[in-house]
């Protein structure tokens, strides 16, 4: 058994712990598209129940706790808050330290994640195209700017006011998220952000990106992209994007800091 104590079968690079509302259903599968050969997925999931309120982010926050503390077990190498909401509608730097506690391993949530992808890329002014109401869209735009950018615009579909209607955001086709990107792009942006995990974004990236000619960000693309390079692994992923493609070099925890 000694021989064998490093190795994983399906996580012999890297073992990923990913932390998802219970209600998503788009960001366990974009994560496995994502993955190179060598690099596992194996999630946990947090119970997420209501409309878009405050009290739900957080009664979602609580039930990380629990949530890290089952993937500590299974050894992962890291653990990622895969919610963008739920990452800055609670106070960030809180949630990830205790899940870094729980987990035992270095722990980064979705939005943080997107604030380190945008500085990789140098984008300083970006168009947000969102699923959320309105209360989450002046939150998002809240957390951006006082990491330093300025949003140029922010669409929201105004998604979240019934629990099935929060479902019913991991239903809405990629052809819709295309033009919903368009949409929100302006001239002036840097780049494109499509928020929430339970998107799927993950097939239009490429095209969005050759037909706005400027890079788009994407929730759980980013996500991936900052478990990856915090563990230090440089593998580039084609087909997603420029920032899985060019922005290989590893990050630190100070990537996701104000």
């Amino acid at each position: 058994m000694k021989a064998v104590s490093l190795y994983a079968p399906y996580g012999w690079k890297a073992k990923i712990g990913l932390i998802v509302p219970s209600t998503n259903t788009i960001n366990e599968p974009e994560f496995w598209r994502m993955a190179p050969d060598g690099v596992g997925v194996f999630a946990a999931r947090a119970m997420l129940l209501g409309s878009m309120t405050q009290e739900s982010y957080v009664a979602m926050a609580e039930a990380t706790r629990s949530a890290a503390e089952q993937l500590g077990t299974a050894e992962v190498d890291i653990v990622a808050y895969g919610c963008t909401s739920g990452s800055f509608m609670c106070p960030m730097s809180e949630l990830v330290a205790d899940l870094r506690t729980r987990a035992g391993v270095p722990a980064l949530a979705a939005s943080g994640a997107v604030v380190a992808a945008l500085r990789a890329l140098g984008v300083r002014k970006v168009a947000v195209a969102t699923p959320y109401v309105e209360l989450v869209n002046r939150r998002e735009r809240e957390f951006l700017e006082e990491y330093g950018f300025g949003v140029t615009s922010l669409h929201g579909l105004q998604m979240g006011e019934t629990q099935e209607e929060r479902r019913g955001i991991g239903r809405v086709p990629p052809e819709a998220i295309y033009r919903l990107a368009r949409m929100a792009d302006r001239p002036e942006a840097d780049a494109v952000f499509i928020s929430c995990t339970n998107l799927a974004s993950l097939g239009v990236i490429a095209a969005l990106e050759r037909d706005l000619g400027k890079p788009v960000i994407a929730s759980n693309q980013a996500c991936f992209w900052a478990c990856m390079r915090r563990l230090g692994l440089n593998d580039a992923v084609p087909g997603y994007g420029s920032l899985l493609e060019n922005c290989l070099a590893p990050i630190d925890d100070s990537a996701f800091e104000v």
